[in-house]
């Protein structure tokens, strides 16, 4: 458990460095970007490991048509990561899209997973992104949609996020993990 949570602080840490401490982060330069990344990059990397070694102890269990509410939240969650780059019209509904999308990842994994792994790594990448919005939302005041797109192009970003939803659906099965209803 110990790897999963390091992996989770160096995650939020190197996350909320230029937020919470702009001028540390000023300070690294150019080393800053790199050093950044290299932390979020090993914070990757320890909570996989972490996840993956700790023990499972199981907290609860919901009733099985969350599976089809997991799967639901999983596509609306793809489509938020990338909401914020595509010029479509949700990005002008939504502040932090892909943050949003980290809070129905973590919360549709949540459903489907109740064991102490799944609750420290979904329930604490929730609290970081939840965190993150409500900062960034303190320092830059209120928030100017940007003008809205086409739908079309929302569109597009749904037939992508849903190739990718099978891609994913695909890699779980490979690692062993069902994704739909464990009867």
């Amino acid at each position: 458990m110990s790897m999963l949570v390091l992996g989770l602080g160096l995650w939020v840490c190197a996350h909320l460095l230029k937020r919470l401490f702009p001028k540390l982060r000023a300070n690294l330069g150019k080393l800053g970007k790199p050093l950044v990344a290299i932390a979020i990059a090993a914070g990757l990397v320890l909570m996989i490991l972490g996840y993956r070694a700790t023990e499972v102890e199981s907290i609860y269990v919901l009733p099985f048509w969350v599976w089809y509410l997991n799967n639901i939240m999983m596509l609306a969650a793809l489509v938020l990561l990338d909401a914020g780059r595509v010029k479509g019209v949700l990005r002008s509904k939504i502040r932090h899209p892909m943050l949003s999308g980290v809070v129905v990842w973590s919360v549709a994994h949540l459903l489907v997973n109740g064991d102490t792994p799944s609750i420290v790594l979904f329930g604490g990448l929730a609290v970081w992104a939840l965190a993150e919005m409500l900062i960034i939302n303190r320092s830059e005041g209120a928030w100017i949609p940007p003008e809205a797109g086409s739908i079309g192009r929302d569109l597009r970003l749904l037939l992508i996020a849903s190739i990718l939803y099978a891609i994913i659906v695909a890699i779980h099965a490979w690692l062993g993990y069902s994704v739909f209803v464990a009867f």
